[in-house]
């Protein structure tokens, strides 16, 4: 296989894992934000917040933080993920989502926050790639990658045989 059908195999295995990974997540965000909301009193307006508010907090914190990092590995700086406000957004996206999945069903287990988990990680993932699959530096930056040596290797090679 070329290097060329290689790359353009990544991007669309980038993208249908994107397809199938973000919409399952934003569906579920609202099903369970919609459940864990119906939880409060009748009279209360912020019952409604979190079918309202995570799913678009969710989109926007990830992407921007997926858009962040992608800028700093083209540009070949240090990576921002390292930034407090990156973290502390991925970190409050992660905790209530996963909150929502185990606070929206009547006997919360074990299962339930596992699946929550994976549900959140996924689509977390699958948001935070977005970026990087849309840029056209995606293939200069996996050749750029692939001519590295690895870590902890000699570029001249072995020595002292």
């Amino acid at each position: 296989m070329s290097e060329r059908g290689a790359l353009r195999g990544l991007r669309v295995l980038m993208w249908v894992l994107i397809a199938v990974e973000v919409p399952v997540y934003l569906v579920w965000l609202v099903q369970v934000g919609y459940l864990t909301g119906q939880e409060l009193p009748r009279s209360d307006v912020a019952r409604w917040a979190p079918p309202v508010l995570l799913p678009p907090a969710a989109l926007l914190f990830c992407v921007m933080a997926g858009w962040v990092w992608w800028g700093s590995v083209v540009a070949r700086t240090r990576s921002p993920l390292r930034g407090r406000w990156i973290v502390v957004s991925l970190v409050f996206v992660a905790v209530t989502s996963v909150f929502c999945g185990v606070a929206s069903v009547d006997d919360p287990s074990v299962s339930v926050g596992l699946l929550s988990a994976a549900v959140t990680g996924l689509g977390m993932i699958g948001l935070f790639f977005i970026p990087a699959a849309c840029s056209r530096q995606l293939p200069d930056v996996v050749r750029r990658r692939g001519r590295q040596a690895p870590v902890g290797t000699d570029p001249a090679g072995p020595t002292g045989t």
